[in-house]
């Protein structure tokens, strides 16, 4: 009987993990799971004997990989894969999934929630701002990109959008105003909401060149991954713009200076939050089982991310 291991050091919620264990046994494979574990080891043990694996923001390493030696697939129950070591998987002929846009939603929602939260003070019963007639930049314009964009109009949010990869025609005709570069996205908005995935060309792109243009009351809000902020280059503007706040889910390496130096002018959730909703867990780990069963009986590879 082939195995499925659900490795998850931030566990599923419950109902996410009946719908895995469904679509994996109506197909005879057996579901294993790793469940808030707290050492690689462990990992490295559990994935043994397996033949596909599905992880959120779990590491899978090189040794990892070395570990399961029938390992077949990897889907990453998400958009961002970047905690999957991609080289190490292609050597090993391990193909490597994620499940985009299953995510969007929470991701989106989470977004608008932490604008609101900050706009109005944290709720600390003194006046606030509205976003309704802000500007609102939308640094991406994928799945969540667009969710984004579609619930900030319902606040009536101004939005803009910067993504070189989608024609300003698609951005145009979501009710958004492209701009061609991303400078002028953040010259022109108080809100920025980051979007963009983290690799070789947006880590540390996030810093002190672009933030600087943006108003003194500017609020950049991340939920993307950290590392695409220059977190020494936010620092920077924090200090010259003492209006200028961010928001974020995830807290920054730097997160000390934060408390100390910023209060009130900073929001980092306790862990990442983005897809931590039931929907989005259930969408997500049942996408990221169906994928297996499809990949292993079919050959299909419709989110290898690893060609």
């Amino acid at each position: 009987m082939k195995k499925i291991l659900v490795a998850t050091e931030k566990p599923f919620a419950p109902v996410a993990v009946e719908g895995i264990r469904k679509v994996a046994e109506q197909s005879g494979y057996e579901l294993i799971l790793l469940e808030k574990y707290t050492a690689a080891e462990e990992l490295l043990t559990a994935a043994e004997q397996v033949d596909a694996l599905i992880v959120r923001s779990d590491k899978i390493t090189s040794a990892v990989l070395d570990a399961a030696r029938n390992l077949k697939i990897v889907v990453r129950a998400g958009a961002g894969y970047d905690n999957i070591d991609l080289d190490a998987a292609t050597t090993r002929g391990v193909v490597v999934m994620n499940t985009p846009g299953q995510n969007s939603n929470a991701v989106a929602e989470l977004a608008l929630g932490m604008m609101v939260y900050q706009a109005r003070g944290h709720f600390n019963g003194k006046p606030g701002t509205e976003l309704k007639g802000k500007k609102l930049g939308v640094h991406a314009f994928g799945a969540v990109g667009r969710i984004v964009a579609k619930i900030a109009q319902g606040f009536g949010m101004e939005i803009y959008a910067y993504d070189p990869f989608i024609d300003a025609e698609q951005i145009r005709s979501a009710g958004v105003n492209p701009v061609s570069a991303v400078e002028d996205l953040y010259s022109a908005c108080q809100y920025i909401s980051l979007h963009i995935p983290a690799n070789e060309q947006t880590r540390k792109s996030i810093g002190e060149r672009l933030l600087s243009l943006m108003p003194d009351d500017g609020v950049l809000v991340n939920t993307a991954r950290k590392e695409v902020i220059d977190e020494e280059g936010l620092l920077r503007v924090m200090e010259s713009k003492p209006g200028f706040r961010y928001v974020s889910d995830i807290a920054p390496d730097s997160a000390l200076v934060f408390e100390e130096k910023y209060p009130g002018r900073f929001f980092f959730t306790p862990k990442k939050m983005g897809a931590q909703t039931q929907e989005a867990n259930v969408n997500a780990g049942i996408a990221a089982a169906q994928q297996i069963i499809d990949f292993i009986e079919k050959g299909v590879t419709r989110f290898q991310v690893n060609k």
